[in-house]
């Protein structure tokens, strides 16, 4: 496990220096208990590793967007592959008030608006291995006057002050005129990601859909995918108001009907029924249909869930949708389904690669905290990729045991007069790299 040796595709991108420290804190970060800071990697990085070294990485800007593009290119991209792009945004609660871009943000996990700092991040899935790769993260810092604009719209929205009353019916002389659609600077911010990764794939990667959680499942995010010449999935709201395209009879004056029925969940035409299964007493019927919004400009391929406790007769549903009117429903499904690999990113960037841990304040450390713990989760992808094709059960516990071990025998070693046999320090090494593993393998050696 060379871990220098895997990051020399990065040379073009970063300095001798900046490499070399990348590895011994890569190492570090494999081989280390405790909570995750500067400190606790510099007396686990060892010699080359010093607390100034890690300071001095910390405070280096570094291309992130280029380093993990370049690294899923060398050692994780596969030419006969299928991915598709998905976004999400992880929330770190931080206390004190310094932290750069310190703010309050929802987390989706303590389900409440807590002060921390907020990341978004790319990923790229693979529908093969169906696992998500993180190309870029950029830190979500709100200016002055987008706080200004979002306080005035929820003030807004509070107000109780009725709206003024006119005549019913449409005024006259007034003309059909098409609002246009504003991106918000969330979605600018977005928009600007999805554009550099585009650009740094340049023609290697045939990307056709943005995957994004129910939050984007609206007319900007929408128009803002397309803007991108891509597709966009994501959901919408349980009760979103949604219509059949007219299928009548022109009445011969006026312009012609565009919307027709409405949408009733609990009652949707079996014309439409795709797929019917049983599962331990409920139900899952599965729609899909070209409807119409009228908030959208254009026509929506909807996917629609309908689980039913055949039981209480208690029921729910879920609306998928897609710009794509030529994706199949299961294909709708599956990708959406594959989006949530990202929240597994987050949780290993986090219990692992030190997430929630870092303690830095200044943007560029920051920046470089958080893109590090996320470049952790692609290198040790590939590290024990090839142990578990001998054994698949080898778990990230498992990697960071033997490096433990290896750290602890190495520094052993150093001490004693006069160095033992190779097979006596394999053997040593076995045993103890063992004691703090999950799955025992006879693959992880004594790198000699």
């Amino acid at each position: 496990m060379d871990i220098l040796a895997l990051l020399q595709c990065l040379r073009p991108l970063l300095t001798t220096t900046t490499l070399r420290q990348l590895s011994r804190i890569a190492f570090a970060l494999l081989a280390m208990t405790g909570r995750v800071t500067m400190l606790g990697m510099a007396r686990w990085a060892g010699t080359g590793g010093s607390y100034r070294t890690v300071q001095r990485f910390f405070y280096t800007v570094i291309p992130w967007a280029s380093v993990l593009w370049q690294f899923f290119r060398r050692h994780i991209f596969r030419p006969d592959d299928v991915y598709i792009l998905v976004g999400d945004e992880v929330v770190v609660t931080k206390a004190g008030r310094n932290t750069y871009g310190l703010d309050r943000f929802f987390s989706g996990v303590l389900q409440k608006v807590v002060p921390g700092v907020s990341f978004f991040t790319l990923s790229l899935v693979s529908t093969q291995e169906r696992r998500a790769f993180p190309v870029q993260i950029e830190q979500v810092v709100r200016s002055d006057e987008e706080k200004a604009a979002r306080q005035a719209q929820r003030a807004a929205q509070m107000a109780t002050e009725p709206p003024d009353r006119r005549k019913p019916g449409r005024p006259q002389g007034s003309k059909n005129q098409q609002q246009p659609i504003v991106l918000t600077p969330e979605l600018q911010r977005i928009q600007r990601r999805v554009q550099e990764q585009q650009r740094l794939m340049g023609d290697l990667v045939s990307l056709t859909y943005l995957a994004l959680d129910g939050h984007f499942g609206n007319p900007p995010a929408l128009y803002m995918t397309r803007q991108c010449n891509l597709h966009l999935i994501s959901k919408l709201r349980s009760d979103a108001a949604l219509y059949f395209p007219n299928q009548g009879p022109y009445s011969g004056r006026g312009p012609r009907r565009k919307y027709g029925d409405r949408v009733n969940y609990q009652n949707i035409p079996d014309k439409y029924l795709k797929q019917t299964t049983v599962e331990e007493g409920v139900e899952t019927r599965i729609y899909q249909a070209q409807l119409l919004h009228k908030e959208f400009s254009q026509p929506l391929n909807v996917v629609i869930l309908v689980k039913t406790n055949l039981k209480t007769q208690a029921w729910a549903h879920v609306i998928l949708f897609s710009s794509d009117l030529a994706l199949p429903y299961d294909k709708l499904i599956e990708y959406y389904s594959l989006r949530f690999q990202i929240e597994f990113n987050f949780r290993d960037a986090k219990q692992y690669w030190g997430l929630e841990d870092f303690m830095n304040v200044a943007a560029t450390a920051v920046t470089n905290a958080a893109s590090l713990s996320l470049f952790m989760v692609n290198l040790v992808h590939v590290l024990l990729r090839d142990v578990r094709q001998t054994d698949p059960d080898l778990s990230v516990l498992d990697l960071k045991a033997y490096c433990r071990g290896y750290k602890y025998v190495t520094e052993t070693i150093k001490m004693l007069p006069q160095k033992p046999d190779e097979s006596l320090i394999d053997q040593i090494f076995r045993q103890v790299a063992h004691l703090g593993s999950i799955h025992t393998t006879e693959v992880l050696t004594s790198p000699s």
